[in-house]
């Protein structure tokens, strides 16, 4: 399933039609990350995010051009949006700068909030 060689946590694509139940199904934590194909820190995202030891068990990337039912139902208004995901709960949305120590304080903060539905 990992998608590079060099890479620290699964990756995952996700689409309209398979990360609701993705999500819910799997256990352990998972950020959902939206991107988009002409977003320069999408693919700075991509390229540099598998590589860090974040405290996840995988990286869901979803296609924010190719995913517009997704992009609603998690209100996506900038790129990349990333969002917080453990044993099928959702933790809200990560703000952080893309780093391994800004990441990593912005997942304990969201673990530590009150879980709602997937969008």
């Amino acid at each position: 399933m990992n998608s590079a060689v060099d890479s620290i946590v699964i990756e995952i694509e996700l689409t309209d039609l398979d990360a609701d139940r993705s999500l819910l199904d799997w256990p352990g934590t998972s950020l959902v990350i939206f991107t988009g194909e002409g977003c320069a820190s999408c693919r700075w995202a991509r390229r540099e995010l598998p590589k860090l030891k974040l405290p996840l068990d995988r990286l869901c990337w979803i296609d924010a051009g190719r995913n517009g039912g997704l992009v609603e139902r998690y209100e996506v208004f900038h790129l990349p949006a990333l969002f917080a995901v453990r044993d099928g709960r959702f933790f809200g949305t990560v703000q952080a700068r893309l780093s391994l120590s800004e990441l990593t304080t912005a997942l304990e903060r969201a673990w530590l909030r009150f879980e709602e539905e997937l969008p």
